[in-house]
């Protein structure tokens, strides 16, 4: 009566099958379209089995055939010379693994699409942990044109430029013979600037239901945190891509969202079957998972400055990056009975024994005559672009002013 026990189940998982995942794609854009092939994988840790040896084709109402090319690892990619999308026409998906069994999706027909009108930003504010805490930042919103479907979904690919707080200046020259007279070598690329990028993984859709404006006014599309993120502290890019999909592929992803989203509670909506738009073809009894999608689709670019964000008077995101100068003097109070240390000894302790980065020369008045006074050391991660991103700039880029 005064208390409760609670006793681990294990279930008996005996009948578990291998289930085929197709995740496809394909659009009237100028680009090699995908499909992914893999299969369910049954303990938590584990990873899906990507499935590399298949067949994968697709046929249009017109009875035209175009073959996927193997990528490996479970890609398959159509060519961007042969095959594009047009809208109107229908599209069917065909795979066949490598041990006979065969699997079409239904008839999908590509729906035009409206284009982007705009892609704009507002200061707002988001709840998080069942709404007893905020966090201040910007969403991105979109306008569209009106158009004449009723179902849309929307992803996008954000790519922001960022700068490290310490970036490396010099590079430490040992003397042979003379561990108290190194020479230092300015960096000729030091690695400062660099660019992360990344795909939006929420699912974003909205139904326009009869009577509503054809015209979609302030769809929110990403919110950003600026006191949890780099993204905003110089320069940010995001590509949002527009689809207009059918009623059964908005139910999938709404189906899908809801899943996702359901509480861990009793009382929370329970799981359940996701339908598919793919079957076997021979054993009608089998699932298979994802969706394979049909949809024209529009796509509009947006650049925001730090400076246009900084306006808006809200907390940015600060590195937890500092740095550490270093002597031999600090060595010999530290052991006053060990022997006299170095320059080099400076070097040996911080890069080699403590995986520290060494960035650049002090000197005694801030000048090199008037003598070399310490080392400053920081983190790798603290000094060059390419541990958390690239150096190389992405070819869509442009800086702003």
């Amino acid at each position: 009566m005064l208390y409760t026990c609670i006793d681990p189940y294990t279930p008996n998982l005996s009948e578990y099958a291998s289930l085929l995942v197709v995740d496809g794609l394909i659009t009237n854009s100028d680009i090699s379209n995908t499909v992914r092939l893999s299969r369910t994988f049954q303990q938590q840790n584990s990873s899906p089995s990507m499935v590399s040896d298949a067949t994968v084709y697709i046929t249009d109402d017109t009875e035209n055939s175009f073959n996927l090319a193997n990528k490996g690892n479970g890609i398959y990619k159509t060519d961007s010379l042969e095959f594009k999308g047009i809208p109107g026409r229908t599209y069917v998906l065909h795979v066949i693994t490598n041990d006979g069994d065969e699997y079409e999706s239904d008839p999908c027909v590509m729906l035009p699409v409206p284009e982007i009108d705009s892609i704009y930003f507002q200061k707002d504010q988001q709840l998080f942990n069942n709404g007893t805490q905020a966090e201040d930042g910007i969403t991105i919103y979109l306008d569209s044109q009106e158009g004449t479907d009723q179902y849309y979904r929307w992803s996008y690919d954000e790519t922001w430029k960022f700068k490290v707080p310490y970036p490396k200046e010099f590079d430490y020259i040992k003397i042979p013979g003379q561990p108290d007279n190194p020479v230092f070598r300015p960096v000729k690329d030091k690695k400062e600037f660099g660019w992360k990028s990344n795909q939006s993984g929420e699912i974003l859709i909205r139904s326009i239901t009869v009577g509503q404006s054809e015209k979609i006014l302030k769809q929110p599309v990403s919110f950003i945190a600026t006191a949890q993120t780099d993204r905003l502290l110089v320069q940010y890019s995001v590509l949002v891509k527009q689809y207009s999909i059918s009623k059964e592929e908005y139910d999938f992803w709404n189906n899908l969202k809801q899943v996702n989203e359901s509480g861990s509670d009793i009382f929370a909506k329970q799981p359940y079957s996701v339908i598919s738009n793919i079957h076997s073809v021979k054993k009608s009894n089998t699932r298979v998972l994802g969706y394979f999608q049909v949809s024209a689709v529009s796509e509009k670019r947006k650049y925001i400055l730090y400076r246009d964000v900084a306006l808006m008077n809200l907390h940015f995101y600060s590195y937890p990056c500092r740095t550490w100068q270093y002597s031999p003097i600090d060595f010999e109070t530290m052991c006053t009975d060990c022997p006299r240390k170095t320059w080099d000894d400076v070097m040996w302790y911080l890069t080699i024994a403590s995986d520290y980065i060494f960035i650049k020369p002090l000197y005694l008045g801030q000048v090199q005559s008037g003598g070399l006074s310490a080392l400053v050391f920081t983190r790798l991660e603290c000094s060059t672009c390419e541990v958390s991103g690239t150096s190389e700039k992405p070819s869509f880029w442009i800086d702003l002013k």
